[in-house]
């Protein structure tokens, strides 16, 4: 049987400080956040990484894989990448 966790026990696997990186389209962006927060242009189809806690809950997006870590490591966060 496989098992169901819950977005807490999923946290709990990694700890608070483990967060994982994915590649998202700026519509997604779009789609979620309000225009008045979008610092410059972006395009429907722009690839970006967000980089969100274990529960889901998004942390920050960037224009880069390479800069979504850091900015993880910078934050004594410990990143993962999400294919």
């Amino acid at each position: 049987m496989t098992p169901v966790f819950s977005p807490e026990d999923f946290a709990a696997l990694g700890g608070p400080d483990l967060v994982y990186v994915r590649p998202i389209l700026g519509a997604e962006v779009l789609a979620s956040v309000p225009s008045t927060k979008i610092e410059g242009d972006l395009a429907p189809d722009q690839i970006l990484y967000a980089v969100h806690r274990a529960n889901g809950e998004r942390l920050a997006i960037l224009t880069d894989r390479n800069a979504a870590m850091a900015a993880a490591l910078a934050h004594e966060l410990a990143p993962v990448s999400v294919h």
